[in-house]
């Protein structure tokens, strides 16, 4: 298979047992392991057995990265994978530049474990919130945040596929505006389990202060298109490459236009690496043509690369 793109998932994929089918794989087990050693926490323990710490935003991103780089690994020892594009949802796109070779999987641990920080200490808990907007076109969803916009904080921040938008801000306004987006049309209008206002303008300081702890990493040219959340774009300069993960923080992520991009440059088959089908969901509803694969489970794994080298 000539055009494909394999797509990295991000936080809001993550359960307890989403790697029970890998267990017995060496390559995933020696990944999770040189994560927990870096991080000196057991990464292989909090997916698996019941616990709250999976979802608490400063394990969640390194868990996911090294879920997504484990099964990447073990693609790439499978097959001999080469899409013509990477992505990934947010959190994903570091996982994206790790497959990439753009940033070694170490130091994007340490990345993303900062970044989870700063995130967290962005807004105190309790007074941010997300909320998903389902049914509704885009630009109602951003005229809404933008009328409701008072001193508070609501704005768009994911558009993930055609009629599902997620906003992002303080609580107190999200949750006073919900029956407004009911009543434009809105078939639900919910808050999402997260403490985090990610991809709002809440989370400016953090990303200021992300920008000076990138200021000494260098990132290489990727082996891959890594087609960015920001504005759908593919660099290969270190800075441009930094500016889009700052950004990336504080704006909107692009899904639906990533999609799209992919697909208008011959790309008709996605191939999920990572926990769940979350993206896999996503991108259906962008285009019904598209051909959808998750990894989520060895037996799933086994039948892509199948696909891909059939």
């Amino acid at each position: 298979m000539s055009n494909y793109s394999i797509l990295f998932p991000g936080q809001g994929s993550q359960s307890i047992g989403m790697m029970d089918t890998f267990a017995e794989i060496d390559i995933v087990r020696q990944t999770f392991a040189e994560a927990s050693k870096i991080l000196e926490k057991n990464l292989w323990s909090m997916i698996s057995i019941e616990n709250t710490d999976i979802h608490k935003t400063e394990n969640t991103q390194p868990i996911m990265l090294t879920a997504g780089i484990a099964i990447w690994r073990l693609l790439r020892e499978k097959s001999q994978i080469n899409p013509s594009f990477l992505a990934g949802h947010s959190l994903g796109e570091f996982t994206a530049l790790v497959a990439a070779d753009a940033i070694d999987f170490n130091e994007a641990l340490k990345l993303v474990t900062k970044r989870a920080e700063l995130m967290q200490e962005a807004v105190p808990e309790g007074l941010g919130a997300m909320a998903a907007i389902i049914g509704l076109d885009d630009e109602k969803v951003i005229e809404l945040c933008r009328n409701n916009k008072s001193s508070e904080v609501i704005d768009p921040v994911n558009f993930n596929s055609p009629g599902q938008v997620v906003i992002a801000g303080h609580k107190s306004i999200l949750e006073n505006s919900l029956e407004d987006f009911k009543e434009a049309g809105a078939k639900r209008a919910i808050l999402l389990p997260v403490s985090v206002p990610s991809h709002c303008s809440l989370m400016r300081d953090a990303a200021e202060e992300f920008s000076n702890y990138l200021s000494g990493i260098k990132f290489k040219i990727p082996k891959y298109s890594i087609i960015h959340n920001i504005d759908c774009k593919s660099y290969t300069n270190s800075n441009q490459i930094k500016e889009a993960l700052v950004k990336q923080l504080y704006n909107p992520v692009q899904w639906t236009s990533s999609i799209r991009y992919m697909i208008k440059h011959k790309v008709n088959f996605f191939i999920e690496a990572g926990p769940g089908k979350v993206l896999s969901g996503l991108n259906k509803r962008i285009s019904k043509d598209s051909e959808n694969h998750s990894t989520e489970t060895l037996d799933k794994l086994r039948k892509t690369i199948e696909v891909i080298e059939g």
